[in-house]
């Protein structure tokens, strides 16, 4: 254990996501040892996130303005939705280049054992957004749905809840990104090719 403050920095930095205790005491060491300009710069990026971005009031993306560039693009094709679980999906999806329509980000995805339900996400607005109500009032009709999900236990189970609620939609088509992706990992960590082949060959469900 270091003293005061030094503990205090590895301790907030090792409650980052896939920081342990060791990078946690790396990067408390590096920033000590930095000129204070660059935590000075650091400082503010981070103050400008929590007081500059926002969630799209649209599809849920992070977003500077109410609405993300892909929800405000006018030449997206607003009749495809691709629903994925959070905002680093959208990135990797858009690397292909074979997405051209809109987005809607759940927030995350089912996991009863870690006590996130269906009202933890924004599965809710999805069927806004489809009903042609809320803050997309003024979209075209959708007429497909692709789902996007990571290919684990939680994106599977999450994708197959979807399913059951949008069968009731009627002439709504509902697609899944097809086979090729590794199982158990994360849309994010595919490479181009693989992601864009399941787009373009995607299945109905």
């Amino acid at each position: 254990m270091f003293e005061g403050p030094v503990q205090d920095l590895i301790d907030e930095l090792g409650r980052l996501p896939g920081v342990g205790p060791k990078s946690a005491q790396r990067i408390a060491f590096h920033l000590l040892a930095a000129d204070p300009a660059d935590v000075t710069r650091l400082q503010d990026a981070l103050q400008r996130v929590k007081q500059g971005v926002v969630f799209c009031e649209v599809c849920g993306n992070v977003s500077e303005k109410q609405r993300c560039r892909y929800c405000a693009d006018p030449r997206r094709d607003p009749t495809i939705l691709c629903v994925v679980e959070e905002p680093k999906d959208v990135l990797a999806v858009e690397r292909t280049r074979e997405f051209k329509g809109r987005y809607h980000v759940l927030g995350g995805a089912l996991d009863p054992l870690a006590g996130i339900g269906p009202e933890a996400l924004r599965i809710k607005e999805l069927l806004s957004r489809l009903g042609g109500t809320g803050p997309a009032a003024d979209e075209t009709e959708i007429a497909e749905v692709i789902i996007a999900t990571d290919p684990n236990t939680e994106g599977e189970a999450t994708a197959t809840y979807l399913v059951r609620l949008l069968r009731d939609f009627p002439g709504l088509t509902v697609t899944r990104l097809a086979s090729g992706l590794p199982m158990g990992g994360d849309l994010e960590f595919a490479d181009e090719l693989t992601l864009g082949r399941a787009l373009s060959g995607r299945r109905a469900l």
